[in-house]
């Protein structure tokens, strides 16, 4: 179908007479056209269709036009820089401590960033990041100075001890901590070591006010803010829209005593008995998987906690504690590998907060393969022994 459009006011103005005083039209007159094509509908349906499938499917992102247009491509417009903010003389001083586990800024040190820039920001104040090393993420994540602690290893005394120097020395508002494993021992150490009135597990924040569930979620606990306290997750969103400078400051720690720990060593928990909600690497098996053994031994190899789709814990092919969703558990990791799962609603639901997402699946369409960050379109049967080659080839554990 590719009859031109037709244009009413164009041939409206071919039948005109000229000359007259009242209007008159010459029907005979050929009419002119506006030379634009009709869309077929089918046709572009016809192109969009992927072939080889048993079910009707429409590859959108794929499909061309039925017929020819010539169109003229807006500019674009560059992409502004983030705007960069330096605070030469700050009022006063608002310090975070966040967990950075690898070298790497969490989603929940990225809270609290926005956390301590929601208190800087109110009276002219800048952020200061508490950290064992460098990093290149602070400046965006919003922290106008650095400090480096003189901390190697895992050694939670002598970190606490630091961190009460700096305290005492420093003119620091507000010294925030990721309500954590770790990030909540620190702060309740440097508590006890400064006798500072501390607030744990913030869940809202403002520069007047913190307040937190108490009694069972029943009342509401409310107070201004103290100078240590403590951010639950997803209480405070990120920082965002501004760079900061992130200038490394010099400060002369005093040299640590002997304390009551003569040793600290973090023991890391066996991931294949980890509870899915504590687990921090997740590889999941769905109805695309039938060779459960090798599932079990990539699983083993790459240092991940199993877990499965709702169709094979129904099945019984996995126990009930695997299941990952919004009627299994919903998944706090920051990695999640995905074999031969679809992705229904309920699965989609259980891994929304994970940070990455790898699938594998045989469907190009599958909702999972569109979640994902990274996607293989193949059979997970054939993935997963290819896996375990190349992690034996590697020398992986």
């Amino acid at each position: 179908m590719s009859r031109p459009r037709k244009d009413p006011r164009m041939e409206r103005a071919a039948h005109l007479v000229p000359g007259g005083a009242r209007p008159r039209f010459d029907l005979a007159a050929t009419p002119a056209t506006s030379g634009r094509l009709r869309r077929d509908p089918r046709a572009e349906e016809r192109l969009a269709l992927v072939p080889g499938t048993l079910r009707r499917r429409l590859d959108r992102s794929q499909r061309a036009p039925a017929v020819s247009v010539v169109a003229v491509a807006a500019p674009v417009e560059a992409e502004a820089a983030p705007r960069r903010v330096v605070i030469a003389e700050p009022a006063f001083l608002v310090a975070l401590v966040p967990d950075a586990p690898g070298g790497r800024l969490s989603a929940h040190d990225r809270q609290l960033f926005g956390a301590a820039r929601l208190l800087a920001d109110a009276g002219g104040g800048a952020v200061l990041a508490l950290v064992d090393g460098s990093s290149e993420e602070l400046g965006a994540a919003g922290a106008d100075r650095v400090l480096a602690l003189p901390i190697t290893g895992y050694d939670p005394e002598a970190k606490a001890l630091a961190l009460n120097a700096a305290l005492a020395a420093l003119d620091l508002r507000h010294v925030l901590f990721p309500e954590s494993a770790e990030g909540g021992d620190l702060a309740r150490r440097l508590a006890a070591l400064s006798g500072e009135p501390f607030f744990a597990g913030a869940e809202s924040l403002s520069p007047k006010a913190v307040t937190r569930a108490a009694r069972g979620r029943r009342v509401e606990q409310r107070r201004a803010p103290p100078r240590l306290l403590s951010l639950a997750i997803d209480a405070i969103a990120p920082h965002a829209g501004s760079l900061h400078e992130a200038l490394p400051v010099e400060f002369a720690f005093p040299e640590t005593t002997g304390g009551a720990l003569l040793s600290a060593e973090f023991i890391p928990a066996d991931p294949a008995r980890v509870s899915l909600a504590e687990a921090d690497f997740v590889v999941s098996a769905g109805n695309g998987v039938s060779d459960l053994d090798t599932f079990r031994m990539l699983v083993a190899a790459l240092g991940g906690t199993p877990g499965a789709s709702r169709m094979l814990c129904d099945a019984g092919l996995m126990p009930r504690a695997a299941q990952v969703g919004a009627s299994g558990t919903v998944l706090e990791a920051r990695g999640y590998f995905a074999l031969g799962i679809a992705g229904a609603p309920q699965h989609l639901q259980g891994v929304a907060r994970c940070e990455h997402v790898i699938a594998v699946n045989t469907d190009l369409h599958a909702a999972m393969i569109e979640r994902a960050g990274l996607a293989i379109v193949a059979d997970a049967q054939k993935v997963m022994p290819a896996l375990l080659r190349l992690l034996g080839e590697e020398g992986a554990p």
